[in-house]
This record gives C-alpha cells, structure tokens and sequence, in this order.
C-alpha cells in the first residue's frame, strides 16, 4: 500500500487541502465584512437566534426565577426559599454567610452568591442557585437577587401545586421556631445583618431594621388589670378572625389610637404588643414622607404581622390640618400636587390600599387626641381608643414589686400615704419609676418617692393659686 503512494504525491495533496482552506477561511472572512457593512446589527442578531434555535438541542430542563420583589411588594416565594435552603446545606458547599444575634438560639446560615443546593422531593430532583445581580453600572445600583430553580419539564405540575407549597409551609415553620421581632425604621441606614440597605433599602424601600430588644410585657405594663385585658382580649379576637373579615368584606386589620400625657407607656405598649403578637414594627415619621405617593410605596414595602407605629401624629398638624376656608376666598387654597395630604393617609389606613396586606395593626399615639382631625378617629381607622392615664395605685404596685421586690400583697407603712398623694398629684408611671430606681434599700426609695410627690403636689396647688395677669388687673380696676 505503501507504494501506491510516493512522497510527492502526499506532499502535493496537503497543499492543495491547505490552499483549498485558506481560499474557504479567506471566503468566510469577507462574507462576514460584508453581512457586518451591508445587514444591520438587529437583524443579523435576530438570523444568529434562529439559526441557535434549530441548531441547538432542546433542553430537558425548566428553570423558575424567584426575584426578592414582585411587583411593589416583597416576593413571598423568595422569603420562603432563602429560610428553606438554609436547613438544606450539604458538605459539597463552599460559601455561606452565617450570623446569630443575642436573642437568636441558633447560627442563621444562608446562601452565597452563585452556590447551588439540591434537593430532593417525592423522587423529583430539584436544584436551586442563588444569583446576584448589578442592576445599572452606577455607584448606588441597586443588586437584584434572585433564587433559580431547575427540575426536568415532566414534573412542572407536581413542583408548582405540591412542592412550592410545601417549601412555604416548612419555611414559616422553621420561621416561628426562632422568630426575632425586628424594629424598622425609615432612619435606620443598615439592616439587621449588618449590611448597608442603601437608598432604598434591600427592599426596595427606604426600611432598614434592627432586632427588637425591648423588655415590655403586658405583666411589667403600670396599667389598670381591666384595661390589660381588653387590650388583649380584643387582639386575641382579631388574630382568630380571618375568615370573619373575609366575609364582612374588610380588610383584616386593626387600628389603636394611644392617646395621654408624655410619659404613660404608650411606646412601652407598643412593645409589649408586638412581643406578644411575635409581629414587627414599623416606625414611621410623617415627617420624612414628601408626597401620597411615597407613603403608598413604602407603606407597600411592609409585611404581613406587623405593626405599623406612627407616633406623635398631633406634631404632623401641616399634614393633618385640614385647609381652612378663609372669607376673603371662595374655595379652599389648592392642595400642591406631589405633597403628603390628610385624604393620601386616609385612603392608606382604610381605602383600597390598606387591603394591600393582612393581619396589620395600626397604631398612633398622641399626647394631645383633642388636636386631631375627626376623620382619622373613626371606627375603622382607629378602632380602639385607650386612654393613657397618669400612675395609679395598682400601676405603683406593680412598679414597686418590678423595680424593688417589693410584695403588694403585704402591708407596707408607705403605701397608704403614697396611694392617697397619687391621687390628688397627676404623676405618670415614667416619673415613679424614675425614682424607684434611685436607691436599691425599699425604705429609702419608697422614702424618696413620697419626698417627689409631696413637692410635685405642692407645685401642683402653686400654679392653681397664682393669680393670672387678667385676674390681676380685674382686681386693679374692681379696687379703683
């Protein structure tokens, strides 16, 4: 065989095969510089994608993308998968972020970026990826995150109507095993995790948040046992009855107007409803809402079982004054578009966007209720209104046996006098517990909170005997 071919003759086929492959490179090269002069840049991109579809083999594989917003609101799916995968790592992973705050029992793990788990459902195979994402190439783009799940296209049904519901009944689960009350705030620059929530938050609102690590209960609240128990009695009520007000037509949700002098606990109050609801506050300042627009947006940002606190709403009077008529004008001064008004707040505490959400409470605290704007005290906004009053003899009682130890069942020698000043002296529980805490000895302190309500008494009956510059001058002129 050998001989049928000479040296020649090999050498003289090679350069005819690489003078024919330099003629077809050199063809191919000046089709391109002519489909890149002559066809224009979408429609070659559109012949490249029609040429990779009936070229490409089709994929077994679907994949659902979980973004962390749907829409204006927080992606419940999202939530629901970053606590699930949390319990599904495997020694195969190389990343993960862990943490734990004071009151969290356990390490909190998640995922990093990139790393994938899988996961295995009723025979099914399921691989979940976590993505990040920079939104724009400016200094404060926003990153998007998103969880990827892949699974071969034959079980799409049985993924979509069993197992995304299982991942979500196992994550609220996992959820209320070691739950953390967060307190949010317009203010507050960082989240709970440490990380910088930018402009607009994680979120995408302008929420940061830290843990909530308020002591009030109901037990250590100074109020009257009768007012605690309506208290809770009515959000015991509220929590059973969901379907109740599916079926009245209602948003669920309730509204808690706290209104008394400075000093009373309303903010206390809060806390201790939050702590034995296991819901999430949200603190918001009108003040650092600019328009209705806004105050939708962020009050969308918000999640289900939480309370939204809008303290000192009597300090917002530009907002909540409504416009007066004046004589000289016939109709009232226009509103300026893009401005927070009193109807933008209204419509957020119980129009159509206060259904956007359930099992909301909505609390405002005021020292001065008489300065509000009757439409904001109506059933259905304010459901609820509870009079902060100044300490009484059950809330000293109560104080004194948190602070001092001190048993209120037996007799003690100062109780007797301090019930009767607390009586005639407007103190509030802030003020006795204030001095409580004064001295560790009982006697000296109890001593010392008698001394306190003598003098705040006798400043009391100084104020009411001084004569006013009007009383003074009807004399003048009655002696005259």
């Amino acid at each position: 065989m050998a001989s049928m071919f000479s040296s020649s003759e090999i050498s003289k086929s090679a350069t005819t095969l690489f003078s024919a492959y330099a003629s077809f490179a050199g063809s191919m090269m000046l089709v391109r510089s002519m489909a890149n002069e002559l066809i224009p840049h979408q429609l070659r991109s559109y012949l490249f994608s029609v040429f990779r579809y009936f070229f490409t083999p089709l994929s077994p594989n679907l994949t659902l993308t979980f973004d962390e917003r749907f829409g204006m609101s927080m992606n419940q799916v999202y939530e629901a998968a970053e606590i699930y995968l949390s319990t599904k790592i495997s020694p195969k992973i190389e990343r993960l972020k862990v943490g734990k705050t004071r009151k969290q029992k356990h390490f909190t793990i998640a995922l990093e970026k990139g790393e994938t788990v899988h996961d295995l459902f009723e025979d099914v195979k399921l691989t979940w990826r976590f993505v990040c994402i920079m939104e724009g190439q400016k200094p404060h783009s926003e990153e998007r995150r998103v969880f990827e799940l892949s699974f071969n296209k034959k079980h799409k049904d049985k993924v979509m109507d069993f197992y995304l519901p299982y991942v979500l009944v196992k994550a609220e689960e996992i959820k209320n095993q070691d739950r953390v009350i967060k307190l949010y705030s317009k203010q507050c620059p960082v989240e709970d995790d440490g990380r910088n929530s930018g402009p607009w938050g994680r979120n995408g609102s302008s929420w940061g948040s830290i843990i909530l690590e308020h002591p009030a209960t109901f037990d250590t609240l100074a109020m009257e046992p009768d007012v605690k128990k309506m208290i809770i009695d009515d959000l015991e009520r509220f929590l059973k009855r969901k379907e109740y007000y599916k079926k009245v037509g209602r948003a669920w949700k309730r509204g808690y107007l706290l209104f008394g002098p400075p000093g009373t606990g309303k903010s206390s109050l809060v806390a201790a409803m939050a702590n034995y609801l296991k819901f999430d506050i949200y603190d918001l300042r009108l003040s650092s809402v600019r328009s209705d627009a806004e105050l939708r947006r962020t009050l969308l940002s918000t999640t289900n079982r939480s309370i939204l606190l809008i303290e000192d709403i009597d300090c917002s009077s530009e907002v909540l004054e409504r416009p007066i008529e004046k004589k000289n004008y016939r109709q009232e001064e226009p509103v300026k578009s893009g401005q927070l008004t009193l109807s933008g707040i209204l419509n957020c505490i119980d129009g159509l966007w206060s259904s956007c959400g359930d099992e909301r409470i909505i609390v405002f605290t005021t020292n001065y209720k008489e300065r509000l704007d009757p439409a904001l005290l109506r059933p259905g906004r304010m459901d609820m209104h509870i009079h902060m009053s100044y300490c009484t003899a059950h809330g000293f009682r109560l104080l004194a046996s948190n602070y001092l130890g001190i048993d209120s069942s037996k007799y003690n020698p100062f109780f007797g006098e301090i019930d009767g000043l607390l009586k005639s002296t407007e103190a509030t529980p802030a003020e006795v517990a204030e001095e409580l805490m004064k001295n560790e000895d009982a006697n000296a302190a109890l001593q010392g909170l008698v001394n306190f309500l003598k003098r705040k008494r006798d400043e009391g009956n100084a104020i009411k005997n001084k004569p006013t510059d009007d009383g003074d001058g009807y004399e003048e002129k009655k002696n005259g």
